[in-house]
């Protein structure tokens, strides 16, 4: 049963049809992905599911709930979070300081920063949790802008991971990444999707191919295919989006 879905979603911007009919549902204990050319629409497919943006039409589906329309804020609080595909750090902080303010009971306090970072033991612990998850045990104290790009990248996941989402959206997580930091990001998504749902947009496709249990291609603002990475190998429509080989 789909945990998430979204039905017929259509997005302009003025006169630019963005989305058209998009139809999308991702399962419950499984890694979704979102394939698609440069200027497909993915960004702002996630945006939409997200709460960044508002679709002109159609709904926004959670647990049977329609969240359609909801702000980032109250989506987060629904148990959805996102990493992005430009990073979201706050860079002045330690890398243990930037999980402890993404917590819950951080939150609920009303981002009192100075008080959350002081000291408490339980967010610290938690937090300490958190980065050894992530693979970034013994960086706990690392200044953010000082750690290495993949080193934000986990971090940036752990960042999402600490509001204890039941479904974890990542937006092109390799961006930038070399390919030892590309292997170690996907051991890392490998250990996080046997107890998250994820969805993921990558443009990596040997990336997407190896951890995916099922993936949606968005072409011309339209989903054109979708299935397993086996399935959509051989799909005509992959292969004419020019995608074919890449998959």
């Amino acid at each position: 049963m789909a945990v998430f879905e979204a039905q017929h979603l259509h997005k302009r911007f003025g006169d630019q049809v963005v989305l058209e009919e998009i139809n999308l549902s991702f399962e419950a204990g499984q890694l979704s992905g979102i394939m698609g050319p440069n200027g497909a629409g993915k960004t702002t497919c996630f945006n939409v599911l997200t709460g960044r943006y508002k679709p002109n039409r159609g709904k926004v589906v959670f647990e049977g709930k329609d969240i359609t329309g909801l702000s980032p804020e109250a989506v987060v609080r629904k148990g959805i979070s996102r990493s992005f595909q430009i990073m979201n750090l706050f860079d002045d902080y330690t890398a243990l300081d930037n999980v402890v303010v993404a917590l819950p009971q951080v939150r609920k306090r009303g981002f009192d920063v100075l008080h959350a970072l002081d000291g408490h033991s339980e967010t610290q612990d938690r937090a300490s949790e958190i980065l050894r998850r992530v693979g970034l045990a013994g960086r706990e104290g690392a200044n953010a802008k000082a750690m290495s790009y993949g080193e934000r990248r986990a971090l940036e996941i752990g960042v999402a991971l600490a509001t204890e989402p039941r479904i974890l959206f990542v937006d092109e997580p390799t961006a930038g990444l070399g390919t030892e930091a590309t292997a170690q990001l996907a051991d890392l998504i490998r250990e996080l999707k046997r107890s998250t749902t994820i969805v993921m947009i990558e443009h990596d496709m040997r990336f997407l191919f190896g951890l995916a249990d099922q993936i949606s291609v968005i072409h011309w603002g339209q989903v054109i295919a979708q299935g397993t990475p086996e399935e959509l190998r051989g799909n005509k429509w992959v292969q004419r989006s020019n995608l074919g080989g890449l998959a």
